[in-house]
């Protein structure tokens, strides 16, 4: 596991960050591991009919984390002006990585400037400029956590490795690169179903090993209870081909498999205002949809990821979202007869004349794209593999500076509008998140109803037909779906697993 850079929450932005905040804090809701939206801090809450206020109920027993910067270092209750400091302060880019995720929160004359507003202790309003169908799914982010303004004030900066929340766990020691040390908070206000207090246990200690052999031998030497992630232990020592468990490890420990919510892709720019993509034959949607039949994501999932993922065969939106539908949206699959067909109408029959393209990517990646390059080359289609450093490649898509590039899109919320921004032409690189340069009016129009449509089943229906419309346009290559996958002692049980791949303690036991 990469390192922790920070315990804040307001800079939440990868997993590393966002595993030991949740256990810290808490926001007014919450997901769960079928990624509905259920109440937290907020003991309900309502949406104006025309979508644009949102109003929550707050619960009257959460209280802050015991800490010195409070009076008698006793934690004081939490009230909605909390949530109005915790939210304000997310506007500001150097201390938060969330700025854009505000962009519809309305901060006119109409709201005084603010967007947010403390009615009374237990009632907190939001304003948007607009009505935003995914904007409850956003609030479920680590992002959105309450923090007292006395931490702040007290603390400063060092707030990162100081933090003071509500959450299950209280913060008790961190040792930068190597370890976190949370402690169980003995007021936490959720229950379970007998109403026993949550959280069971009463410590929980975060190790972070980059090398993988050692990890695993912690875990057997029973230091660990548990390793996630498929790039935290040796895939081929520990599981079979069908990414099961091997009998040697299944006495000690069972495997936790389920949908990851992240595509893993190669990204085409299309942007013909670019010289090299203008006489590039990329620019041909022909080429490009031959490209996407020319390789066979079935026996890329199952031989060089070792059965780990799902093989993306339906668009961009991977499964575990609601709208995800292989009878419905049809991708591509593997069909060489497919691409010697389009090769012949892009007027490069039989891939004479090609040129040879260039896909760059990250070291991590290499195996997985000499498959590719093979099965490419064995339908006339020449690449070449560039190895960046991953600091250098991401610096280099968003400045559109690569014609064909790997990279993955996980989602920070669930909801469709996370992958789908990707492909909205007022998102354009390096300003937003669409690397492409994709830009499709139609595309638009039903992005645009996406993001104020009421029903799930409308949203559901407007996501579908903008699939259809990137399969066609093929500005993406879709290679999976990946899988949340952890090795766990069996000593352990009550430990969930989601497909957004959050850790939750609370309701842990061992």
């Amino acid at each position: 596991m990469a390192v922790v850079t920070s315990l804040d929450p307001a800079a939440a932005s990868n997993f590393e960050n966002i595993w030991p905040v949740n256990q810290i804090f808490n926001g007014l809701v919450q997901m769960d591991d079928e990624l509905n939206v259920l109440p937290s801090i907020a003991k309900k809450f309502s949406i104006s009919s025309d979508g644009l206020v949102y109003t929550f109920d707050l619960r009257t027993d959460v209280f802050f984390h015991a800490n010195p910067c409070f009076t008698k270092g006793e934690g004081r209750k939490v009230i909605a002006k909390d949530f109005v400091f915790s939210f304000t302060r997310l506007f500001d880019s150097k201390v938060s990585s969330a700025t854009t995720l505000l962009n519809c929160i309305d901060r006119s004359e109409k709201t005084n400037y603010k967007g947010f507003e403390a009615i009374n202790d237990s009632t907190f309003k939001i304003h948007l400029t607009k009505p935003y169908s995914a904007f409850l799914n956003i609030l479920t982010m680590k992002y959105f956590s309450v923090v007292p303004h006395e931490a702040i004030d007290y603390y400063g900066e060092s707030f990162r490795t100081n933090p003071v929340g509500t959450g299950p766990f209280t913060f008790k020691k961190w040792e930068e690169g190597t370890r976190i040390i949370l402690q169980k908070n003995p007021n936490y206000f959720e229950r379970d179903e007998k109403n026993e207090r949550l959280p069971y246990l009463d410590g929980v200690n975060i190790s972070f090993i980059k090398d993988r052999e050692t990890a695993f031998m912690e875990l057997l030497n029973g230091k660990f209870d548990m390793l996630s992630g498929a790039d935290a232990f040796n895939t081929m020592e520990v599981l079979t081909r069908d990414a099961e468990l091997k009998d040697t490890y299944q006495k000690r420990f069972y495997l936790q498999k389920t949908t990851f919510l992240k595509t893993d892709y190669i990204g085409i720019l299309l942007d013909e205002k670019i010289d090299y993509v203008k006489n590039s034959p990329l620019r041909l949607k022909a080429i490009r949809q031959a490209i996407n039949y020319a390789f066979d994501r079935e026996k890329l999932v199952k031989f060089i990821r070792n059965g780990i993922g799902v093989p993306a065969t339906c668009g961009f939106i991977p499964k575990g979202m609601r709208s995800y539908n292989p009878a419905l949206v049809k991708g591509y699959y593997y069909d060489p007869n497919k691409v010697k067909q389009l090769l012949a109408e892009a007027g490069y029959p039989n891939g004479e004349n090609l040129p040879e393209l260039v896909i760059h990517a990250a070291d991590n990646f290499k195996e997985a794209l000499e498959f590719i390059q093979s099965q490419l080359g064995q339908n006339n289609i020449k690449v070449q593999i560039s190895i960046e450093k991953p600091s250098v490649l991401k610096q280099a898509v968003n400045a559109c500076e690569y014609n064909l590039f790997k990279k993955s899109w996980v989602g920070d919320y669930g909801d469709e509008e996370n992958f789908m921004n990707l492909f909205y032409s007022k998102n354009f690189a390096p300003q937003g998140v669409n690397y492409f340069h994709y830009n499709n009016p139609k595309f638009d129009d039903l992005y645009e109803k996406a993001l104020v449509a009421t029903t799930d089943s409308a949203k559901i229906d407007l996501y579908q037909k903008m699939e259809m419309l990137i399969i066609d346009d093929a500005p993406v290559i879709p290679l999976y779906y990946d899988e949340v996958i952890r090795i766990v002692d069996k000593n352990i049980s009550g430990l969930s697993i989601n497909p957004m791949n959050l850790l939750n303690l609370k309701s842990v036991r061992k």
